[in-house]
């Protein structure tokens, strides 16, 4: 049986922290704001590939209060999601998730983020779609004040 996920995620940006973006450190001289190292697009992701699955979304999994995961990297919470999938015989088709940001632009990291995020979930990058567009400078979005991610999960449920 097929079964999708829809994932979102938001983070605002501050100073003094790196961007994350799908696991690659950007130049930027602003950062997103989190318990982790906020990598709003591996969130998205995650919650997709949850929601396909079934299971509670990451903040259930990885709650911000739990101390032993502070600073935890993205690409880690994809790989543990990965194993929630192997534990149950889900095996993960496709993703396909979108980065909404006013800037910088992504194109550059574009084929590192995607082997990043497919080497964490076992899934080749050929099967796993990045994109980014901009809000248009309207909203919070649009004002550089953050960066938001969607993403859908394909998976095969076992009968």
């Amino acid at each position: 049986m097929i079964a999708t996920g829809i994932g979102y995620d938001v983070h605002r940006l501050v100073a003094d922290r790196p961007l994350v973006l799908g696991g690659v450190e950007i130049p930027h001289p602003l950062g997103l704001d989190g318990h982790s190292d906020a990598d709003v697009l591996c969130h998205a992701i995650a919650d997709a590939v949850l929601g396909a699955a079934g299971e509670p979304d990451i903040g259930h999994l990885f709650p911000n209060t739990d101390p032993t995961i502070r600073g935890i990297s993205s690409l880690e919470i994809l790989r543990r999601v990965g194993s929630v999938l192997n534990e149950k015989s889900i095996q993960l088709h496709n993703i396909d998730a979108t980065l909404i940001a006013e800037e910088p632009r992504i194109a550059p990291h574009l084929a590192e983020m995607k082997n990043r995020v497919g080497t964490a979930l076992g899934l080749s990058p050929a099967r796993v779609g990045i994109k980014a567009t901009t809000n248009e400078s309207m909203g919070f979005l649009g004002r550089g004040e953050g960066m938001a991610a969607l993403a859908t999960a394909c998976v095969n449920l076992p009968e």
